[in-house]
């Protein structure tokens, strides 16, 4: 029963999700711009996306697995905790000033899916371990 989802892959890198997440909020910054939509979303999206990565970025240099058990759970909880900040500050955003937050909801939404995409083309895309 040797699946699509079962077959053993080495991780992705991260740069291309990254540069294709970053591509978005910058192509967004003229759209914004030309519509007339709202600078503070585009704004607080990029904020977010650009911390999120360099949370991210951080995290990756700390050694995992079974013999570093202290990092491992760090990573994990970070990597939660990323998701959950950025979710709770775009609800808060969203409650203060309803235009801001959609528009900063939809770069940061954008950019998300297409680092997502990327991320598994490269992985389903990569060379099979075993």
């Amino acid at each position: 029963m040797n699946g699509i989802l079962s077959t053993p892959r080495p991780v992705p890198g991260r740069r291309a999700p990254m540069l294709a997440g970053a591509g978005v909020v910058a192509l967004a910054l003229p759209v914004f711009l030309v519509a007339g939509f709202p600078l503070g979303g585009w704004a607080i999206a990029a904020v977010l996306w650009a911390a999120g990565e360099l949370l991210g970025v951080w995290l990756a240099r700390l050694p995992i697995g079974a013999d570093h058990l202290g990092f491992s759970g760090l990573v994990a909880l970070a990597h939660s905790f990323r998701g959950i900040a950025v979710m709770v500050v775009l609800l808060i955003v969203t409650v203060a000033d309803r235009d801001v937050g959609i528009a900063a909801v939809v770069v940061y939404a954008l950019a998300y899916t297409l680092s997502l995409g990327v991320s598994l083309v490269e992985y389903f895309g990569g060379e099979k371990l075993g």
